[in-house]
């Protein structure tokens, strides 16, 4: 079928979906409901949150009873009306995407505190994956309740900064085929930016400019409380509001904002949600959609991530999923109860954060878990999960058993499957970087890790890494990342004038190894950022290389004994002069200084 007539089947196939449940498109948020799964009945306090029709400070989401979400323009125009009706309310830009449009902040503040110091920051971004849009519409309807409807007493002891949209390059390629499972809004954005890139797998490589718009952002404001709006995937099930923090706190990084988040902020949002009308958890990551009883998952997380990112750099995160199958309404005033609550208790507990802010960046392990593997027994359960029965059909499109959930609630006991430690290593004193690595430097420079550059030759004994078993893997988000096994070798190197020097012993020493340990799994390293060790080494012609070959077997017996050990283990590998030689050569005297070469040194 010619691209040409894609529309007309779009179309056709909505309209026959359409005429099966007798609905009209107006009517439809996203899939036809003959698709997706039956919606839950559902009622609660937030209802109340929604103003009567004529009101003139009706939000565009509201206006169309959530059917829709409004585009850039239209969100921007309605905060501009807010702005110039309320003194707490500003807007500024912040920086720009790749397709030259803004990117906008919303400050809802008082001003200074008594004393005249700025007050802590609550930092709310929405749409960075631009079809989970339900923050951008919660955060309008709070900001004109704190502007103009009496909630203003939220800024006595913070401010609010809002992200309306994040990924605003993929929000304006709205389509009621992106995000096909989630029950609203009618059209939703896309999940990446004008590159495709997912800003949410960014924060560490930091290639997209919204990236680095935001990195800058949270380096200027260092919030007290960073909240990411997302609906989940998955399996159906009776919670409406979800959400999370890195690696569930059970695996952050950093104790101390960890346990604030699961001590303090899950049981006080949890009890707001519940009072609503909401149907709250952690959120349920899923081992296996297809069997949900396999269990959920809890994991550490990297810094690619805004959760994990925010664990590395000490500042508490969270992130929001709200449930894909519930109705675009239900997951809007959910999320509002929850930014509510978010702000109510950062406001209470501005001291115990700023210390549990400290207490992680005054921390410095002498260790990084780097690799990992589902444990072998349950780490904890749910006793009654609050799940959706379904039932199974032979589709005859797969050929397979496919799930068809009924809308019937279940419940059942519930597997937690947590982690345990597969590779842990010893932090460096530092790294030491090559002045020629711009792109490397750059990044360091981005996040605020700290570095000297030395001003003369510097000689030091120094851990070099080779890489063995190298695999470039599927590109991913703009990059060809790498998997590969490593090498340590300690060696005297003089290094050059230039060569930047990057201490563990910094704030920010824990990101600087999540970007420099070689085995690190969101490492600059991992994500492809030198692939001119890839490049094969310069070589000789095979009647040069197969005599020097033959020397360095005859007077080297270790290399002489894995040789043979090689050859008799891999009739393969026997058989092939080519590889053979090309095993020998890698161990003659001069290698490449770059091939497969770390180029980044670490000082023990």
């Amino acid at each position: 079928m010619h691209i040409r007539h894609r529309p007309a089947l779009a179309a056709a196939l909505l309209a026959s979906a359409t005429a099966a449940v007798g609905q009209t498109p107006a009517a439809l948020s996203g899939l036809p409901a003959a698709i997706l799964p039956p919606a839950l009945p559902w009622s609660g306090a937030s209802e109340r949150l929604i103003v009567a029709g004529d009101d003139p400070w009706i939000t565009p989401a509201e206006r169309s009873d959530f059917v829709t979400t409004p585009r850039q323009a239209e969100t921007r125009a309605w905060l501009e009306r807010l702005d110039a009706a309320s003194p707490l309310i500003s807007i500024e830009t912040f920086g720009r995407t790749g397709e030259g449009r803004d990117l906008l902040l919303v400050r809802a503040s008082k001003g200074a505190g008594k004393d005249g110091t700025p007050k802590p920051v609550v930092l709310v971004q929405a749409g960075i994956h631009a079809g989970e849009i339900d923050g951008k519409d919660a955060g309008l309807m709070l900001l004109r309740d704190i502007a103009l409807r009496g909630k203003h007493a939220l800024l006595d002891r913070v401010d609010l900064v809002f992200v309306p949209i994040y990924n605003v390059d993929g929000h304006e390629r709205m389509s009621r085929w992106n995000f096909p499972a989630l029950r609203g809004p009618l059209e939703k954005g896309y999940v990446g930016n004008a590159r495709n890139i997912n800003l949410n797998r960014d924060y560490a490589k930091a290639d997209a400019p919204e990236t680095r718009a935001m990195i800058a952002l949270l380096r200027r404001l260092d919030p007290v409380l960073y909240i990411d709006c997302h609906v989940s995937d998955g399996f159906d099930m009776q919670y409406d509001i979800t959400f999370t923090y890195a690696g569930w706190g059970r695996y952050a990084y950093h104790r101390a904002t960890a346990d604030w988040l699961t001590e303090r902020f899950g049981p006080k949002v949890m009890r707001a949600l519940s009072r609503a009308g909401h149907i709250p958890t952690i959120y349920p990551s899923p081992v296996d959609t297809r069997t949900p009883v396999s269990g959920i998952r809890q994991a550490p997380e990297g810094p690619r991530y805004s959760t994990g990112y925010g664990d590395f750099i000490g500042v508490p995160t969270v992130l929001v999923e709200n449930h894909m199958l519930k109705p675009y309404r239900q997951r809007v005033l959910g999320t509002y109860v929850l930014l509510e609550a978010a702000l109510a208790l950062a406001a209470s507990d501005g001291d115990r954060i700023a210390a549990a802010k400290a207490g992680d960046r005054s921390s410095r392990p002498a260790t990084m878990l780097t690799r990992w593997q589902p444990a072998a027994q349950p780490i904890g359960w749910v006793e009654r999960f609050r799940g959706i029965a379904f039932d199974t059909y032979r589709s005859p499109a797969t050929g397979r058993l496919e799930q068809r959930w009924t809308g019937k609630p279940v419940t059942f006991r519930m597997p937690v499957i947590g982690q345990e430690p597969v590779e842990t290593v010893t932090l460096p004193k530092a790294w030491w970087v090559p002045g020629e690595q711009v792109e490397v430097i750059d990044r360091l420079r981005l996040h605020g890790i700290d570095f000297e550059t030395t001003a003369s030759p510097q000689r030091a004994h120094l851990d070099r890494v080779r890489l063995r078993e190298v695999a470039v893997q599927p590109a991913q988000d703009g990059r060809l990342p790498i998997k590969a096994s490593f090498d340590h070798e300690p060696v005297v190197e003089t290094l050059p004038a230039g060569t930047v020097r990057v201490p563990a012993d910094q704030p920010l020493g824990l990101l600087a190894a999540a970007l420099l340990e070689p085995e690190a799994p969101d490492s600059l390293l991992a994500w492809g950022f030198f692939p001119e060790i890839l490049s094969a080494p310069p070589r000789a012609e095979d009647f040069i290389d197969a005599p020097l070959a033959e020397a360095l077997l005859e007077r080297d017996a270790t290399i002489r004994t894995a040789f043979a050990a090689k050859v008799a283990a891999e009739p393969a590998f026997a058989a092939d002069g080519a590889q053979r030689l090309a095993w020998l050569r890698e161990r003659l005297p001069g290698r490449d200084r770059f091939h497969h070469v770390y180029p980044v040194w670490r000082e023990p």
